[in-house]
């Protein structure tokens, strides 16, 4: 599809009482926005095939819907720092910023060093950005060993007290996510949780809280990575 077939296509699904709904319902508020839902952006993403050059043309265009295809039809392989700036810089909400991070950040090689970075910036969803990545990265890679990820509980402790909605939503589900992929990381996940838990800060109190209601469940679900160690094959 030529970028004109595809502005064609989103300016026919165009509908302002979208747009005011997703702000009402789900906190969405996005500037340029046409009014088309998620759900509708993945049939349009599932007819094109991946496209670095016509990606960043959508990016371009300024459009809100054309920002979140961009997120989905970008190889992850091809990603540069200098992209990545580019685009978190212009994050405006909760959609949008875990579009990118979910389905394309978390999945390049640039993913742990800019969501160590980003955990520490000021502007809020860039900030989330960072616990996003770390969220998603989580299930993203399947392979890495428990190093990996030990890193980031002094991250999440330190970022527990930002009262910010979309920041300690973020934090949480970064711990919760790492306290999901095995159970020793369960272990040390729920361990950090009750660090975060006697913090006097009504975020950190939340954070941990919630955390825990999940992660202390004997039937928490674990991903169980790496599967090598942790669902070995039976002999």
């Amino acid at each position: 599809m030529t970028i004109e077939a595809i502005i064609f296509e989103l300016n026919k699904l165009a509908n302002p009482d979208k747009v005011a709904f997703k702000e009402q319902k789900f906190g969405v508020i996005s500037n340029n926005a046409l009014g088309i839902y998620h759900s509708n952006l993945k049939e349009i993403a599932r007819k094109i095939p991946k496209d670095d050059e016509l990606a960043i043309k959508l990016f371009d265009t300024n459009i809100y819907e054309a920002r979140l295809l961009c997120s989905k039809i970008f190889n992850p392989k091809n990603l540069t720092e200098a992209l990545m700036e580019k685009w978190v810089s212009t994050f405006e909400n909760w959609e949008i910023c875990d579009s990118f991070c979910m389905g394309l950040f978390a999945k390049s090689k640039l993913a742990i060093p800019k969501s160590i970075e980003w955990t520490n910036r000021t502007k809020e969803f860039e900030k989330r950005a960072g616990f996003t990545i770390i969220a998603a990265y989580c299930m993203a890679d399947k392979k890495s060993t428990n190093e990996v990820f030990k890193q980031f509980f002094p991250i999440i402790i330190r970022a527990a007290t930002d009262e910010r909605r979309y920041v300690k939503k973020a934090v949480n589900w970064a711990l919760r996510n790492l306290g999901k992929r095995n159970k020793d990381l369960n272990k040390r996940a729920i361990d950090c949780a009750n660090q975060i838990l006697i913090m006097d800060s009504k975020s950190a109190k939340w954070i941990a809280k919630d955390a825990l209601k999940e992660l202390e469940k004997d039937t928490v679900r674990m991903s169980d990575y790496p599967r090598e160690i942790y669902r070995p094959p039976l002999k």
